[in-house]
């Protein structure tokens, strides 16, 4: 496949639309679509799942800037396309989106497949977690400290929605992410796996530097408001705590963060 070298002007076509129309997750849904913003979150897609890529929408400049994108696409075979700013401006939710955006097929795996990436390492569960951007930053910090998969509820943030994708910068790509398990089913599939199960939670008597995070175990994390519902609680093994000095409490995306870099240095 070779660049299109058609120029795409017209923000109101049918084709600039229908990518618009991929930020609503019922659009994602039946249309096995999503969009992929930016030249690093492109890059990686390209790198680590290329097979997912089914087209390329980039402006001229932005072709010229990062001409091992354009040419790493062909290569795939992926439709390449090339199209003004105002286009680009008009198939996202953001006024500036780096000049590129990719559209994606589905990237998550079964959660037996997942899970057999565990090993004798980690996973992350997201119960509840509800903002697309703490999803997103939950999903990377499990990428830069060596999680073997995150697994993502029924009851989460599509992993999908464009601010999910965005906030990973990439991070999507380079791990299994399961999705749509109620966490009663994730709890239970974790600990027959032979992982520990984990809740990170403010209301944790055990403190996380009295843990052993030797073994497999799975972190669960709950919504950004209540934190884990005390049903969830009870089918962990343990509840674990973050010591702090003043602060009343870190959000989840802080917290997430806090405990699997202490399960990366513990795997070391």
């Amino acid at each position: 496949m070779t660049t299109d070298l058609t120029l795409l002007s017209n923000a109101r076509s049918e084709r600039v639309r229908s990518v618009r129309s991929l930020g609503r997750r019922a659009v994602r849904q039946r249309q096995g679509l999503f969009v992929v913003e930016g030249p690093q979150a492109v890059r990686e897609l390209l790198s680590y799942a290329g097979h997912a890529a089914r087209d390329l929408y980039v402006t001229s400049s932005a072709a010229e800037r990062h001409t091992e994108v354009v040419e790493r696409a062909n290569a795939a075979g992926v439709a390449v396309r090339l199209c003004t700013d105002e286009v680009l401006a008009a198939m996202t939710d953001t006024p500036h989106p780096q000049g590129m955006i990719a559209v994606a097929a589905p990237v998550d795996v079964p959660l037996a497949e997942a899970l057999s990436a565990a090993g004798d390492g980690f996973v992350v569960v997201l119960t509840n977690v509800r903002d697309p951007g703490n999803a997103g930053t939950v999903l990377r910090a499990a990428d830069a400290f060596g999680a073997a998969a995150v697994l993502v509820s029924d009851a989460s943030v599509n992993v999908y929605n464009p601010k999910v994708v965005r906030s990973t910068v990439g991070s999507l790509f380079h791990l299994p992410v399961s999705v749509g398990t109620p966490v009663p089913e994730l709890l239970h599939a974790c600990r027959v796996a032979g992982l520990r199960v984990l809740a990170a939670d403010g209301a944790g008597t055990t403190s996380l530097p009295d843990v052993d995070l030797s073994v497999p175990h799975a972190w669960v994390m709950g919504n950004e408001a209540w934190g884990l519902e005390p049903e969830v609680r009870a089918l962990c093994d343990d509840v674990v705590s973050i010591p702090i000095v003043r602060a009343e409490s870190l959000n989840l995306a802080m917290a997430a963060t806090v405990c699997l870099h202490a399960s990366s240095s513990a795997a070391r």
